[in-house]
């Protein structure tokens, strides 16, 4: 594998489901990482996923755009731009858009592995690179 060191968008594949979209730019597949994942999550209005748990891996969310409900360890706040939420692996945490714009977050796990789980679910639609998911 060639390590790159520059990904654009329409390089990956994203990943649809019910409250938005993935986009994993940076994976062991796709730039040689070998201790970190990260991704682009967008969360369509007045939506979020589930509480759940990455039992072997830390996560950072970096609020880009818009505003949300992150809870983490049974304790809910509003998030905004500019914000980071660290969870410790094992951690239960989900994050809801309450606001009428995308919520953009930077997903950053290490090790890198939950993308993968995602990518295996049932509700996962893969995309592939370079073309533009729907949205309804």
């Amino acid at each position: 594998m060639t390590t790159k060191n520059y990904v654009e968008p329409d390089m990956v594949d994203t990943q649809q489901f019910d409250w938005g979209t993935l986009k994993w730019m940076c994976t062991p597949d796709v730039t040689g990482a070998d201790r970190l994942s990260a991704g682009v999550v967008q969360l369509e209005p007045g939506k979020g996923h589930e509480l759940h748990t990455h039992p072997d891996s830390e996560e950072i969310l970096y609020v880009v755009h818009g505003r949300g409900e992150q809870e983490v360890e049974g304790n809910t706040r509003e998030i905004t731009p500019g914000e980071m939420v660290y969870i410790p692996a094992g951690v239960e945490h989900g994050t809801v858009n309450t606001g009428w714009e995308t919520l953009t977050l930077l997903a950053v796990y290490a090790p890198p592995g939950p993308e993968d789980v995602l990518a295996d679910l049932p509700e996962c639609t893969t995309i592939p690179a370079g073309e533009i998911p729907e949205r309804d």
